[in-house]
């Protein structure tokens, strides 16, 4: 669901910047300063689980792999915004560090996964949700179901990304620029691993974490409880909230323990290939003999450091998956800790003397 660069045009590119940044820019804005400096370290800790759960690669039919986001819970913990907040970070990072998805798609990206499955998994939980105790069945079964539609229409969207662009997008020949494949190729091939496996993978995860959040932390599924005297943010106003965050940090470091277990998924996320393995798949039987021009041309925009989580020092590439879950983590807490020294600073300043 990471779309690399050159598989859009850059006007569809353009297009999902502007949407992301809309996206970005309420978000951000909804989260009022005092708010947004209670919500950084919930933000962070989120960030870091949703980047390490898409580390692990599912395998689907067809020989590719798909993962869960992680959007859910977050979600459901840090309301809409928060949600976009910490997967837009996640994806961005993943991006820039990884190449998983491009430079020029990381709107697209983030439109997809963060934007819209933050809003939909909300909207979802909400309504199916609405006014149930805090410690009701119901609110995992609304967690579960959020969790699938959630990942299914951020994976709808990339498939009808990706199939617009033959259709718009092609030299004098007919030949495509961008995305070979048409919506009648990009939807099935996208949607049968993720209303399969992907969407089932979510649901567990959210559901799963709701009802362990009921037993062990429930204060932190208040704010978006919908319940009388509840609002986003309140996770942070209660008597243990560094416990909470310990917990969850916890939770962080169990799981990127285990990301070496990521790998054991053979093949590539469908429209995830580089030009060459595009070619190769195409070569004597698909749409295109070659990886059309505009997406070689794309292809090298960014060069990753950590290209594939696989560090080029490191020999074993369980070791160095991990290795690179353990550095994407870190980023996102160096990033949370100078956000916050920024904001102590800015607070410092704009005090009376």
């Amino acid at each position: 669901m990471h779309i690399p660069d050159g598989y859009l045009s850059p006007s569809t590119c353009a297009v999902l910047y502007a949407g992301a940044v809309a996206g970005w820019y309420s978000a951000v804005r909804r989260l009022k300063r005092a708010l947004m400096a209670r919500m950084i370290p919930l933000i962070s800790v989120f960030a870091a689980c949703s980047f390490v759960i898409m580390m692990f690669n599912l395998p689907l039919p067809g020989g590719t792999t798909g993962h869960a986001l992680g959007v859910t819970i977050a979600a459901i913990v840090l309301g809409p915004s928060g949600a976009i907040l910490a997967l837009s970070i996640a994806i961005a990072i993943q991006a820039l560090f990884f190449g998983d998805g491009g430079i020029s798609t990381l709107g697209a990206n983030c439109f997809n996964m963060a934007i819209v499955g933050s809003l939909v998994a909300y909207g979802v939980y909400r309504l199916i949700a609405a006014r149930a105790a805090i410690d009701a069945r119901r609110r995992v079964v609304a967690a579960a179901i959020a969790g699938y539609v959630a990942v299914n229409a951020a994976a709808f969207l990339a498939a009808v990304e990706f199939g617009i662009q033959p259709m718009l997008f092609h030299d004098a020949s007919g030949m495509p620029l961008y995305a070979p494949y048409r919506l009648s190729v990009a939807v099935p091939a996208m949607m049968i691993g993720h209303l399969t496996f992907a969407g089932a993978a979510e649901a567990v995860i959210a559901a799963g974490v709701v009802a362990y959040l009921q037993a062990a932390d429930p204060v932190l599924l208040r704010g978006t409880s919908g319940l009388k005297g509840a609002s986003v943010g309140v996770v942070l106003d209660s008597s243990r909230p560094t416990n909470s965050l310990r917990r969850l940090w916890l939770a962080v470091a169990g799981l990127m323990l285990l990301t070496p277990l990521g790998i054991l998924a053979a093949g590539t996320a469908w429209g995830e290939w580089s030009p060459s393995q595009l070619a190769a798949a195409n070569a004597g039987s698909g749409p295109v003999s070659m990886a059309p021009s505009g997406l070689q041309r794309l292809a090298t925009l960014w060069t990753a450091p950590f290209p594939g989580y696989a560090p080029e020092f490191v020999r074993s590439r369980g070791f160095g998956y991990l290795l690179s879950a353990m550095f994407g983590v870190g980023v996102l807490i160096c990033l949370s800790l100078l956000t916050q020294l920024m904001i102590a600073c800015l607070r410092r300043r704009g005090s009376p003397a």
